[in-house]
């Protein structure tokens, strides 16, 4: 009878991480981070660089979260229980910074 379990347990177990992957994505998050430091020292000072650093670090933060702390692996609900209210604290955080007015300063500061 545990014969029986194992093998109903094995026939849903998710595929997890190997050595192989772990190397790619350190690779993939390595490359992007050279590309991070070439396009600072590069390109001069301006928002489309700023917007270009916001989007390297969430693809990075996508594969730190979802293959080092196993989000990739799991159920879609539960991962929508964390990525939603982030998601929403993130809007507040903007819709704040606008009404405070940082944005219209930017110009300034530059």
């Amino acid at each position: 009878m545990s014969q029986a379990i194992d093998n109903a347990h094995n026939d849903h177990h998710e595929p997890s991480m190997t050595v192989k992957t772990i190397w790619l994505v350190f690779w993939i998050l390595l490359g992007i981070t050279v590309l991070d430091f070439v396009i600072y020292f590069m390109m001069p000072k301006s928002g489309f660089r700023n917007f270009i650093f916001i989007g390297f670090g969430v693809v990075k933060s996508y594969f730190i979260v979802g293959f080092f702390m196993h989000m990739r692996y799991e159920k879609v609900r539960l991962m929508a229980m964390i990525i939603l209210p982030m998601a929403f604290v993130l809007g507040l955080i903007a819709a704040l910074l606008y009404e405070g007015g940082v944005w219209s300063l930017t110009k300034w500061m530059e």
